[in-house]
């Protein structure tokens, strides 16, 4: 019987190291590499359109996706949303833009 009890917590520890290793996978099935430069590239990009005075955070939304810059949001101008985009092309690792941003109508 003493044997039994001290190998009875291997199955709770198994199913915690599961449920521990399915929350470390992205909901894009990323590998933690891709992740940490998506984190930087989308850092970048935010830091550049604050730079350019392009934007209002508030407004802008970007998130990376394996490399793929996603602007959403509303800017003042079509001239705004080309600059955002061309901003965006500008960080290293950017691989391609998604411009979703919408034109502030008058």
């Amino acid at each position: 019987m003493r044997r039994m009890r001290r190998y009875a917590w291997q199955p709770w520890l198994l199913l915690a190291l599961a449920v521990f290793m399915a929350g470390c996978m992205s909901a894009t099935n990323e590998t933690l590499g891709e992740n940490i430069d998506d984190t930087t590239i989308t850092s970048a990009v935010k830091a550049k359109l604050a730079a350019d005075k392009l934007a209002t955070l508030t407004k802008v939304s970007v998130d990376t996706v394996k490399g793929t810059v996603y602007l959403n949001g509303i800017v003042d101008s079509s001239e705004m949303k080309v600059r955002a985009e061309e901003v965006a092309r500008q960080v290293q690792g950017v691989r391609s833009v998604v411009n979703n941003l919408q034109v502030k109508s008058g």
